[in-house]
């Protein structure tokens, strides 16, 4: 009898939150997700400030032998550090991402046999029970493509459809035993090759959110002009015609919902050096800056006013900077960009906002942006 009462409960649990699933996807507001990558360092109590985060992907988990494992030695205090933030916040999710561009060599065979993508689907539940974690970000960079060097296939596309389905049926199965919720994610590159490369009308039915990471658009090696990394809309005079506006009508044109998708945007900016004045250094000849990845925090505190004068592109809607000095061109976000791309996610209806990643802006000055932006509360009427 206390079996029939508690396959109930878990039952009826599970409908409940299917249910609101269904419903949140046209009324909860948009969710900040935001990805936390230590480095190898041990997480110390009050550095996430958990109130303004719903979601938190934790990078990254690992593969060895076709199985999920830990990315590194301090994994197991951090996530325990994570979960802890959870009284006094109790909505607060906690993910494990695991691949990332540099850990994504073993997916090609992890999802390429059902018994290869059992192997590590069993290792990913035992992570998650073992960690007290709410789900799993599956970060292949990227199915059908060679991405760092990694092994691919052609068949790539359809089996990353069937990992993800492999992976929902375990979760469900798991929902519907203990009644907690388990959430599924996917990292996304925004290109046209990734959407040629994936089912994502499919993928989109099977998990949780589609993390679109919106940003690279341009690096310094990829066309020798200085551009963009993450523009909102295309400018006119760009060299590349990617932009957020064009990537998620890709994504809706592929068969992804609006509500499906977290739009990803950059706490960090790329640079060129070798950049000539013209137009203050947009569009102009470069190459790559010795140090070609600066996190925001210290664009914000040691270069932006120290050299560096900021000017806005208004067709892209994002800022820039440029040392006359130095012609160095740093591309990145700011207040005012993220405070425009937010508008985007809710005039679009999109599920979320995304960001990578917590530590290239420790002091919270992009996250406030985008909380109060997302957040604001709607005029007044008369």
């Amino acid at each position: 009898m206390k079996l029939r009462i508690r396959i109930l409960t878990a039952a009826v649990f599970f409908v409940l939150a299917a249910f609101c699933a269904v419903e949140g996807q046209n009324s909860h507001p948009p969710i900040i997700v935001g990805y936390v990558f230590p480095r190898g360092a041990v997480l110390k109590p009050g550095q996430i400030n958990a109130h303004d985060l719903d979601r938190i992907n934790y990078a990254f988990a690992s593969t060895k032998g076709g199985r999920l494992v830990a990315g590194s030695a301090s994994d197991e205090q951090n996530l325990a550090t994570l979960v802890a933030l959870k009284k006094d916040k109790p909505s607060l999710q906690i993910l494990i991402s695991v691949g990332g561009w540099l850990g994504s060599r073993d997916f090609s065979d992890i999802a390429l046999t059902a018994q290869s993508r059992k192997i590590f689907i069993d290792s990913a539940m035992d992570f998650l029970e073992h960690n007290q974690l709410d789900g799993l970000d599956v970060d292949w960079e990227y199915p059908g493509q060679a991405g760092a060097g990694h092994a691919h296939r052609a068949e790539d596309k359809q089996n990353f459809t069937l990992l993800l389905e492999d992976l929902r049926k375990r979760f469900t199965q798991e929902e519907m035993a203990s009644g907690h919720r388990l959430y599924l994610t996917i990292a996304a590159e925004a290109s046209d090759d990734y959407l040629a490369h994936t089912e994502m009308a499919k993928v989109q039915d099977i998990v949780d959110a589609v993390n679109v990471m919106a940003y690279d658009f341009n690096e310094a090696p990829s066309h020798g002009l200085t551009s963009h990394q993450a523009p909102l809309y295309t400018d006119p005079r760009s060299p590349i015609s990617d932009s957020i506006d064009s990537c998620v009508s890709a994504y809706e044109h592929a068969g992804v919902p609006a509500t499906k998708l977290v739009l990803g945007v950059p706490f960090y900016g790329r640079s060129w050096e070798r950049v000539s004045s013209a137009d203050h250094g947009l569009f102009q000849p470069g190459r790559p800056a010795a140090r070609d990845f600066i996190p925001f925090a210290e664009i914000n505190g040691s270069i932006l006013g120290h050299g560096f004068t900021r000017y806005w592109d208004a067709a892209a809607s994002v800022p820039y900077l440029y040392n006359e000095n130095q012609k160095i061109f740093v591309s990145y976000d700011d207040k005012e960009s993220l405070t425009r791309k937010c508008s985007y996610v809710l005039s679009h209806r999109l599920g979320g906002v995304m960001f990578w990643e917590y530590f290239d802006d420790p002091n919270g000055t992009l996250l406030g942006a985008i909380v109060g932006a997302l957040h604001a509360p709607e005029p007044a009427t008369h």
